[in-house]
């Protein structure tokens, strides 16, 4: 017997999948679905199991985790699962959804009777595996002590940012974290680019900002990705990464901010996956520099 909650995993790509394997290790029991099963199948060896539908999913769980790929694929996939849903499970919504599909999940929740958490994670592949993620949430008390052990199982930390879900605090907080993520990982392939074009090594360029202000550990870690050839497996997609700078672009738009850099910086990230590089990391953004 245990008191840990059941979970429904809805989404095991890249990140839904490293966070349920740390549900499991956690002693949490931990249904998965994913629309493409063969994604979802590892997790059975580390003791989930493994659903053919959402609704089958989220039969009896006591909280159900979202993490697709976006707001819209999130609404789909819970309107399917809804005949299962059962009023008063606890939804922890982990999606990069944007500030109006997060109204509109929000309101779904209500219709269902859901105790519903805008609850975006901060991080990419190696802290989710680690279950080193921070967990953004805001959310009501009521649930609270149900949600946390899934939240501590998958992060770090847990910075809570209000105790309405719907009012998309968290999701707000998301948006500008990226917004400094997306403009830093351009701005490295740029520099990347400049120097090859001028035939400036790169090593000369970390010597001269080594240890001062300029110096930044994700500019090193994401350059040494292109400069290494470690671009698969992706921490962060391309594809994933121009999708949430649109969001950002959006956010700002709808509230009279004009951001040109995460303007450009979504289309580096578009042509970057037109050349081809859509599934690999999002420093491949560097190739979107050539024609």
């Amino acid at each position: 017997m245990t008191d840990q909650p059941t979970v429904s995993v809805l989404g095991t790509g890249i990140m839904g999948a490293a966070m349920a394997r740390n549900l499991c290790r956690a002693g949490l029991g931990v249904r998965a679905w994913n629309r493409t099963r063969d994604k979802a199948e590892p997790l059975a060896a580390d003791g989930a199991r493994i659903c053919d539908t959402p609704a089958e999913a989220v039969e009896g769980a006591d909280v159900v985790l979202t993490m697709l790929y976006d707001g819209h694929t999130v609404l789909d996939v819970l309107r399917e699962a809804a005949p299962a849903l059962r009023p008063g499970t606890v939804w922890a919504q982990s999606t990069t959804a944007g500030i109006e599909l997060v109204q509109a999940l929000a309101a779904f929740a209500r219709e269902h009777g859901l105790i519903f958490y805008d609850a975006p994670v901060l991080g990419t592949r190696e802290p989710a595996e680690a279950g080193q993620l921070t967990v953004l949430a805001a959310g009501p008390e009521e649930g609270r002590a149900t949600v946390t052990p899934v939240f501590d199982a998958v992060g770090a930390k847990t910075l809570w940012t209000g105790d309405d879900g719907g009012a998309g605090s968290a999701s707000r907080l998301k948006l500008v974290a990226n917004s400094w993520v997306l403009a830093a990982t351009a701005a490295t392939g740029e520099v990347l680019a400049l120097a090859k074009a001028l035939d400036v090594a790169p090593q000369d360029f970390f010597d001269l900002i080594e240890g001062g202000p300029l110096d930044m550990g994700y500019l090193r870690a994401k350059a040494a990705l292109v400069l290494d050839g470690g671009l698969t497996p992706a921490a962060f997609a391309v594809s994933t990464a121009e999708k949430d700078a649109r969001l950002i672009v959006e956010a700002g738009e709808s509230n009279g901010v004009r951001l040109d850099v995460a303007t450009a910086a979504a289309e580096r990230f578009a042509r970057a996956a037109a050349r081809g590089h859509a599934d690999e990391d999002m420093a491949a953004a560097y190739f979107a520099s050539f024609d």
